[in-house]
């Protein structure tokens, strides 16, 4: 690995690249499963079933969401907000609008993470920066949510019993940066409206999740191909290569 003189924030990178891994750990295969909802009480692993078949017929999801992440020993909460998308197999595209401008981006073979505050962009091998087999089979569309997690009931209360699920899912090997997540699903689609990711220290991060489409051709004004997940930053902006 090369070694740079590197300006920006540790704890900055190390939060965006935590969140990011955690994602690729689960968003691929959870997030896409349009299918109707039964009266009856259904367990977790019936759940996961239903959107693990319908994810394996899916090839693109885009989204808004809105971030939150506590960390334990501190009262500061961090506020994030922006869109998504994804192509499979492995393509993924995160655009940060607040609190400041940020885009996350992998075309399956590197990410690359651009910082506008910093005036800097990283780039990386995908498959060395997810660290981990699971996070890599989800990263690159092979993910299978029953093999890869273990599959539970929830810790937390759920608020809206009506409209939604929830399931916990902690994975079966251990991950670097994810210790379990808890998942609400919207029963009438079978969507993930909000995934909340707790890490080893107890920080947890939120994120909710509005405006899913399923097989979508364009992204804010683009269209989805391969185009859409290459970034070039702006003049004088520093590359990190790692």
């Amino acid at each position: 690995m090369k070694f740079f003189n590197i300006h920006f924030s540790y704890s900055s990178l190390y939060s965006a690249s935590t969140l990011f891994a955690a994602i690729l750990l689960l968003l691929l295969s959870v997030l896409w499963a349009p299918s109707p909802a039964k009266a009856a009480v259904m367990e977790p692993s019936d759940i996961v079933q239903k959107i693990q078949v319908t994810y394996e017929q899916a090839k693109t999801l885009s989204a808004d969401f809105k971030q939150s992440t506590a960390m334990q020993l501190s009262s500061r909460v961090k506020q994030g907000s922006g869109s998504m998308v994804f192509l499979k197999p492995g393509h993924m595209r995160w655009d940060y609008s607040a609190p400041d401008q940020q885009v996350l981006i992998s075309d399956g073979e590197t990410i690359s993470m651009y910082f506008a505050q910093s005036k800097q962009m990283i780039v990386t091998a995908a498959k060395e920066f997810l660290q981990s087999d699971v996070t890599y089979s989800f990263f690159s569309g092979t993910g299978d949510i029953i093999k890869d997690f273990d599959i539970q009931d929830p810790d937390l209360p759920n608020k809206d019993t009506e409209n939604s699920y929830l399931i916990k899912l902690s994975p079966m090997k251990a991950h670097p940066h994810v210790a379990y997540m808890h998942a609400w699903i919207a029963k009438h689609t079978f969507l993930i409206n909000r995934l909340q990711i707790v890490d080893h220290f107890n920080t947890v991060t939120d994120l909710f999740f509005s405006n899913i489409h399923i097989d979508f051709s364009t992204y804010n004004g683009q269209k989805i191909d391969d185009d859409l997940f290459f970034f070039t930053p702006p003049a004088g902006t520093e590359i990190i290569e790692q």
